[in-house]
């Protein structure tokens, strides 16, 4: 093949799989999606840019890649059969767990040749499912682990990286029980907390009703990902329940010690616990290359159609790249905050050009 993105294969068509057919066929792949309900496929393909089949066996024939983008239950059988339906495709999977995964397809394919699978996680998604909150944008700049198991190809490997490159996520290679672990923390205990505070908050309004209308930008950051399918992250939990309990474990010591400083007035301590993780958080806000150092500047917002819009494209008149950016929202409505993050080289000439454009900045970080 002369390009990883030739014939894809996409199999499920939610969230995750549009995503990665419409970036696929972006970059002038010929893509084909399949999924087991008939209605979703024909949502996906109405979206346009790659066409739906009735049968998994279609979607593969002549694919040099399949996707499986089903949920974790359903990925062995349909990896199993992916790969007996081509005796050439290389399949990968978008599952959330890798070892579980591994593991039931080895079960599930019995005498088959594995060789050809290669697991994978692209680190991108949200709260939302279904193919109408599909964009090739989602995978735009993510994260995709590739995780090889013991008898991966290394030519199918190295296809299924050169296929992420190619379509604009960037390809990590981690084994498969480390990338269950690092998730444990970064991505499922996230969940725990957003929906554990969520279901916290719900509990107290039956005695005090107007607790959520003062939920501000902060409550609601936090809780945004208790809007998620719940079937499918009881699902994820737990298929990695290992991890993730020990990840809850270690999450709630830290809450218990941060509680007993607080209870002991320890201003020190709690402060030092606060800056740690603002320092930690910053580096975050930003791609790899501007780590070194970033600022933050908040800019108050009228909520109203557009103004957005020009805000960022003011900074771009001026030749300034958005790191990050978030927006809280108040709580009354009418108006919001913008956190922007851009690289600490450019704070200054951010400021200058929100100042110029009628806006009253303020450099939080």
């Amino acid at each position: 093949m002369t390009s990883p993105t030739d014939r894809i294969a996409v199999l499920g068509t939610g969230l995750i799989g549009t995503s990665i057919a419409l970036a696929a066929a972006r970059v002038g792949g010929r893509v084909t999606g399949w999924d087991a309900r008939d209605d979703v496929a024909a949502r996906a393909a109405s979206r346009g840019r790659f066409a739906s089949v009735p049968t998994m066996e279609e979607a593969v024939d002549g694919a040099d890649i399949a996707v499986v983008a089903t949920p974790i239950a359903s990925i062995a059988d349909v990896t199993v059969r992916a790969l007996a339906a081509d005796p050439s495709v290389v399949v990968t999977d978008v599952g959330s767990i890798k070892s579980r995964v591994i593991r039931d397809v080895a079960e599930a394919a019995s005498s088959h040749d594995i060789s050809r699978f290669v697991p994978g996680h692209p680190m991108g998604g949200g709260e939302r499912s279904g193919p109408d909150h599909a964009a090739a944008s989602v995978v735009d700049g993510i994260v995709w682990v590739v995780a090889p198991h013991d008898v991966s190809s290394p030519d199918a490997v190295s296809l299924v990286e050169r296929f992420v490159e190619a379509i604009g996520a960037h390809p990590i290679r981690m084994s498969p029980t480390r990338h269950d672990r690092l998730v444990g923390f970064v991505s499922h205990l996230p969940q725990v907390a957003s929906s554990a505070l969520m279901g916290l908050a719900a509990t107290e309004e039956a005695d005090e009703p107007e607790i959520l209308l003062l939920a501000a930008g902060g409550f609601r950051d936090l809780t945004r990902l208790a809007a998620s399918d719940p079937g499918l992250w009881s699902e994820i939990l737990l298929a990695n329940r290992d991890e993730i309990g020990r990840a809850i474990d270690l999450y709630v010591a830290r809450l218990l010690a941060l509680r007993d400083r607080i209870r002991e007035r320890d201003s020190f301590a709690v402060q030092q616990a606060f800056a740690e993780a603002k320092e930690a958080r910053l580096r975050l806000a930003a791609k790899p290359q501007v780590r070194a150092g970033v600022a933050v500047i908040q800019v108050e917002l009228a909520d109203r159609p557009g103004a957005l819009a020009e805000l960022t494209a003011g900074l771009g008149g001026g030749a300034l790249n958005i790191e990050d950016l978030q927006i809280v929202h108040s709580p009354e409505g009418g108006r919001g905050r913008v956190h922007l993050t851009v690289a600490l080289s450019a704070a200054e000439q951010a400021m200058t050009v929100l100042e110029a454009g009628g806006y009253d900045p303020v450099r939080l970080a």
